[in-house]
């Protein structure tokens, strides 16, 4: 379901779908950002870690993070145009190999853009948890929204038939 700006109210409450972390997709993060730490990608250096294990880079969570809110939902396909950032994100736990991770987030400000008047700013409190419901990132994310459904979504579908 696509949310229009009418239908969003702060204390609106999202979930994601879930994602499961698995060997692929570390070696790819490390591969991508050529972050090779053996805490990620060795057995044996990651069995002797204050965690016991293998763990996911802290990025690679908030990456997905990302991905799985309004990217993957399409909750907001209709309005949503520009991430614009994210504030006092804390990475709380760790992500391990086989974890499922889910994204909850809230509504906690809603706002007019004050240089756009068919703008709004939303910004919602965020948190990355497993399928303990343990949380393992948190912070806040801030979205810019147009008020009216957006022409490209439009020429998308039209395109499509």
């Amino acid at each position: 379901m696509s949310y229009r700006f009418e239908d969003l109210f702060v204390g609106m409450r999202f979930r994601s779908p879930g994602r499961t972390i698995g060997e692929a997709d570390v070696m790819a993060f490390a591969g991508l950002t050529g972050d090779f730490s053996e805490l990620h990608t060795s057995d044996v250096y990651a069995a002797k870690s204050q965690f016991g294990r293998r763990v996911a880079h802290g990025m690679l969570g908030l990456s997905f993070a990302h991905g799985l809110m309004w990217a993957r939902t399409g909750e907001l396909r209709e309005t949503a145009i520009a991430f614009l950032g994210i504030t006092d994100w804390r990475f709380v736990g760790p992500i391990f190999f086989g974890d499922t991770i889910f994204v909850n987030y809230v509504i906690s400000d809603l706002r007019d853009s004050r240089s756009k008047h068919d703008q709004a700013i939303a910004t919602f409190d965020v948190e990355l948890v497993n399928e303990r419901d343990e949380v393992l990132q948190k912070g806040r994310k801030a979205l810019l929204l147009s008020k009216t459904p957006l022409a490209a979504v439009a020429a998308s579908a039209a395109s499509a038939a």
